[in-house]
């Protein structure tokens, strides 16, 4: 049998591997801001400014932010899968959250790219 590679339907590995490749950057991320935090003393608006001025730092929050929408979309779509038995609650419901979670991405990105 010939499967599509134009085929939109997950599966189980693919979700698999995007969670752990999310949550890998997601943990990088908490951990770079967390040594931010401990390392500087007086945290001011100059040196938050200073960090998030940098190309690689803007590039590596806007990593950040798309894996927390694919995290998202990823586990909400196995929670309401399990929990929520009508279809079409189902759809309108996780239509709205993943709605929200792009709109976080984009409200993210116009606050990053602004700096």
């Amino acid at each position: 049998m010939v499967t599509s590679q134009a085929d939109v339907k997950r599966n189980g590995v693919q979700d698999y591997v995007s969670l752990r490749t999310t949550a890998a950057i997601i943990f990088a991320f908490s951990v770079f801001m967390a040594w931010f935090f401990i390392s500087t003393d007086n945290i001011t608006f100059i040196e938050w400014h200073g960090l998030f001025s940098g190309i690689l730092m803007k590039v590596f929050t806007l990593a950040t932010l798309v894996s927390i929408m694919i995290h998202v979309r990823i586990g909400l779509w196995q929670v309401l899968t399990d929990y929520v038995k009508s279809t079409k609650i189902r759809v309108v419901v996780q239509w709205v959250l993943n709605l929200i979670a792009f709109a976080y991405v984009l409200v993210g990105l116009f606050v990053l790219w602004g700096v």
